[in-house]
């Protein structure tokens, strides 16, 4: 791990059942934050779920635009089991990162499946190398999931997508910068499909879902299409929606749903 230094968040004043990191990361080269919520459990091994967040956002939006505690706590009380939610910052470079490992700007993959994985391992007392590992996003974040999902299968127990960007071009939908910034050393290391089809026979159960009203339905669709192609198993709904928190609100539900089925049938 290459993380330098660590702060974290008193719960004597932070809010409520929620713990803030700082990590100075080498593979970012500057610092970024983490919010965790359910830290405190006195479960052990406690499924980890990361909520990768979109463009223009950081650590707090899942919670202060998504509500991603609400909905978790709404669903502890309909006998949803218990989870670790880890929010990261995508690592703060531009309109977002991407999630990908950028030569020139930093290795923004291993700063999730690296530094703020096995940061968390290592500071939550509830969880630990044995806790099962769950992915999710939005947007940017969607395709976070299902890329960096698909490249670790071994690693995750389930992944799950929301309105996700499916391709870097996406990206100009959202963004003025260049492509050429989200370049790769591999061609294939930014597709979604190339890493599902490398690790077909380890991936774990996927779900993805897209707004109606959404402008990246198409792209969603075309991506469907070339999974049904490679004939890689998942689940796919079209719900009604657009590109926005109420959407994700919503719908988070069902990832969060879903991860637990899983949990429930292992």
């Amino acid at each position: 791990m290459t993380i330098t230094r660590i702060e974290k968040s008193n719960p004597k004043y932070a809010r409520k059942n929620t713990l803030t990191l700082t990590l100075h990361s080498d593979n970012l080269k500057r610092r970024q934050d983490v919010t965790v919520y359910n830290p405190y459990s006195k479960q052990n091994d406690l499924p980890i779920v990361v909520l990768l967040h979109g463009v223009y956002g950081n650590n707090w939006v899942w919670m202060d635009l998504g509500g991603a505690h609400q909905v978790y706590e709404n669903l502890r009380k309909l006998g949803l089991g218990e989870f670790v939610l880890v929010m990261p910052s995508d690592g703060g470079i531009w309109e977002g990162s991407g999630y990908l490992p950028l030569q020139q700007h930093g290795n923004f993959e291993q700063w999730i499946m690296d530094d703020v994985i096995n940061t968390v391992i290592d500071t939550v007392d509830s969880v630990s190398s044995n806790s099962n590992l769950y992915i999710s996003g939005l947007s940017m974040g969607g395709y976070g999931a299902l890329r960096l999902g698909a490249k670790y299968a071994k690693r995750f127990s389930g992944i799950s997508a929301h309105s996700s960007i499916t391709k870097v071009e996406d990206l100009a939908l959202f963004t003025d910068l260049p492509l050429t910034h989200y370049q790769t050393a591999d061609a294939n290391e930014s597709d979604i499909v190339y890493w599902c089809q490398q690790n077909k026979a380890a991936l774990p159960p996927l779900r993805l879902d897209c707004g109606t009203s959404d402008e990246l339905i198409e792209s969603n669709r075309a991506l469907v299409k070339k999974l049904q192609q490679a004939k890689i198993l998942h689940q796919y709904q079209e719900l009604a929606g657009g590109h926005e928190w109420p959407y994700w609100n919503k719908n988070l539900i069902k990832t969060l749903q879903f991860f637990n089925q899983i949990e429930t049938n292992k």
